[in-house]
């Protein structure tokens, strides 16, 4: 699709890769319908399919689908993956079928357990297999002895289940994998350039896009790290000379573990740690060097000499030309988030004028998506300990409105995660309540959606991918405004290039997320509270951006009236607890809450979306039709920690 910049055209104007002519689109759209996987169409499937392939019909190369969070996006994306052309549809040496791609893991296992997508099939990186010889059941492949030993002759290389599974995939009408997967894949003979790529959360595709090109150097990435501790780097000259003496320390160490015929698993796990860092290095190097090169690059250091030193460039859609752009002739990239196509475009590095954005409306009734109103203060690093103690008891005030429901808490940072559990330890009400840690995140959360109880699951960055459907989660509160963090160099000098609107569209984005994560189909429902005042803030600053559907939330924001914070009612130890109900109880024939009928049941509880946002939340004063309340503060919005796992 997009021209090769060392043989023609380079960026554009605005960072975007420009196309020497126009491409004829090759992809088959008119048999979308009949490549539809489900029995029937949910929602405005229908009518998005049809527009998708009129957006391909029109000779588009590529097509946002902006589809709300549960509107099915993962059939829309195999419906369309569909649409590429097979062998015997094409020329020889023309590409052929698809791939599927998504930045979340769990995104992935949803798409490899789902029945309807059985002909997708799925490959991951080979340290999610384990080897299958005598002795070495337990070691991961990408440890095995073919791994650690030179001129190992793997005699069940046919039965291995990594490259069983790549060849499988490698052959299939449509691979599937992760996004970080497929852009370590580039350049590899096996899975090479197709008809058609289909990335899914494509909302993210920016920020791995920086991930790939960030070189992180600590004592994790760096085995030699004991002998090449960092000196203080004042600046990018610094850095630079770090990275050759590292370069230069890191080749006699590889050397030496090289000259061994036979490796132990930790011996291969850090020849290839050496390996990707020589690699990274001279890159970085290479390009910081190269007077021609475009590049712009920051490095942070936040503990001065002998800590982590993080090196990032600006602008880092250039490293999705060859590992994206080039992977396919066709590409539909399809998320509830791209707020802003030519924002959007500009970020990726692709041009507007051949990019197509097909709108797909949310068909969830808005009363049963309901967002409530129960700041209590800013959550910045500096207001914090003011804040947690009154965000940890208006907790404890929803876990007594909804004892007897489950509930998730978007915690933002391992560090308020924990002040908040201890508070409600303090509380009293830590039986009802689990946590989980970078290490453990993926069992503890599978308990917790496992289990009958209505637990409260203190999480962390679990705002994306997370389908809670039904009692699963009813109701949810968000801590903290996830701004990015103003003290990462990459986020300040796109503030001191005035990027505002990417620093709000950033922070919308991942609410907007989060707010989908309870509410799952059109029968679901679940509400949303909101603790920390600069989310009002955003919803002010970000309104241009917001999709009709989630303003129409914003709009309808209420304050509810929960009880008081009460250890028994909030554990579910008192009979005199409210009770769960229907999402139709209690609501009135205009959707507001009866304020006359009682706080004890006959109105909406705050979680229970029968409510409409309108009303109020067990008996409040309804606030419909007036303005939300909102911080008087006109700063700008200082973020806290923006943690990648």
């Amino acid at each position: 699709m997009l021209a090769d910049t060392a043989a023609g055209p380079g960026p554009g104007p605005s960072g975007s890769f420009t196309l020497p002519a126009p491409v004829v689109s090759v992809v088959q759209p008119g048999r979308i319908f009949d490549e539809f996987p489900a029995p029937s169409y949910r929602g405005a499937q229908e009518q998005a399919l049809a527009d998708i392939r009129d957006a391909f019909a029109a000779d588009n190369d590529v097509v946002l689908v902006r589809a709300p969070t549960g509107s099915g996006k993962s059939l829309l994306a195999r419906a369309i993956a569909g649409c590429a052309r097979t062998a015997g549809e094409s020329e020889a040496g023309e590409p052929i079928d698809a791939y599927y791609t998504t930045p979340q893991v769990s995104q992935l296992d949803d798409v490899a357990g789902d029945d309807l997508l059985t002909d997708l099939k799925v490959i991951r990186g080979k340290n999610n297999y384990d080897c299958i010889l005598p002795g070495e059941t337990d070691t991961p492949v990408d440890q095995a002895p073919c791994a650690r030993e030179r001129m190992f002759d793997c005699q069940v290389q046919h039965r291995c289940p990594y490259f069983s599974d790549r060849a499988i995939a490698a052959n299939n009408r449509i691979a599937a994998m992760t996004l970080a997967y497929f852009m370590q894949t580039a350049g590899s003979d096996v899975f090479g350039t197709r008809d058609v790529l289909v990335i899914d959360e494509a909302h993210g595709l920016g920020n791995w896009a920086e991930m790939y090109a960030t070189i992180d150097l600590g004592p994790d990435t760096v085995p030699i790290w004991g002998a090449c501790e960092p000196p203080d780097i004042g600046g990018l000259d610094d850095a630079v000379s770090y990275a050759d003496t590292l370069h230069t320390m890191a080749g006699r160490r590889l050397t030496e573990v090289r000259q061994q015929a036979e490796l132990a698993p930790e011996e291969a796990a850090e020849r290839d740690k050496l390996v990707q860092l020589q690699s990274d290095l001279s890159w970085f190097a290479e390009d910081y060097r190269d007077e021609d090169s475009g590049t712009t690059w920051v490095v942070d250091q936040a503990d001065g000499e002998g800590s982590r030193v993080t090196i990032k460039p600006m602008a880092p859609e250039k490293y999705l030309k060859h590992t994206v752009w080039d992977r396919a002739s066709n590409f539909a990239l399809l998320s509830a988030t791209i707020l802003n196509k030519d924002a959007f475009c500009a970020n990726v590095g692709l041009a507007p004028d051949r990019v197509e954005l097909v709108e797909v409306p949310h068909t969830f009734p808005v009363e049963n998506r309901p967002l409530y109103d129960v700041t209590q203060g800013k959550m910045t690093y500096e207001a914090r300990e003011e804040t947690i103690p009154k965000v940890a008891e208006t907790l404890v005030r929803i876990m007594a409105e909804n004892p007897d429901e489950k509930g998730l808490v978007h915690c933002h940072s391992y560090a308020i995660q924990d002040q908040l559990q201890a508070h409600l330890r303090e509380f009293g009400v830590d039986s009802r309540v689990r946590a989980h840690d970078s290490e453990d995140r993926d069992a503890q959360l599978s308990t917790w959606k496992r289990v009958d109880d209505p637990d409260v699951f203190l999480s962390v960055k679990m705002e994306e991918a997370l389908d809670l459907e039904g009692d699963l989660c009813r109701w949810q509160l968000l801590c903290k405004a996830p701004y990015p963090n103003t003290r990462d160099s990459r986020v300040a000098a796109r503030l001191e290039d005035d990027q505002w609107g990417w620093y709000y569209r950033t922070a919308l984005r991942t609410v907007i997320q989060a707010c989908g994560r309870p509410v799952r189909a059109p029968d679901d429902y679940g509400a949303t509270y909101l603790a920390d005042s600069s989310l009002l803030d955003l919803f002010e600053r970000a309104r241009v951006d917001m999709p009709d559907w989630f303003a129409e939330q914003v709009d309808r924001m209420s304050e509810p009236d929960l009880p008081a914070a009460d250890t028994a009612a909030a554990t579910g130890s008192s009979s005199g607890g409210a009770s769960s109900r229907s999402p139709s109880s209690g609501s009135s024939a205009n959707g507001s809450g009866d304020p006359s009928s009682g706080s004890s049941g006959a109105a909406a509880s705050g979680s229970r979306s029968g409510s409409s946002s309108g009303g109020d939340g067990g008996g409040g004063t309804s606030r419909s039709g007036r303005r939300s309340r909102r911080s008087k503060s006109k700063s700008n919005p200082i973020a806290d920690v923006w943690d990648t796992e």
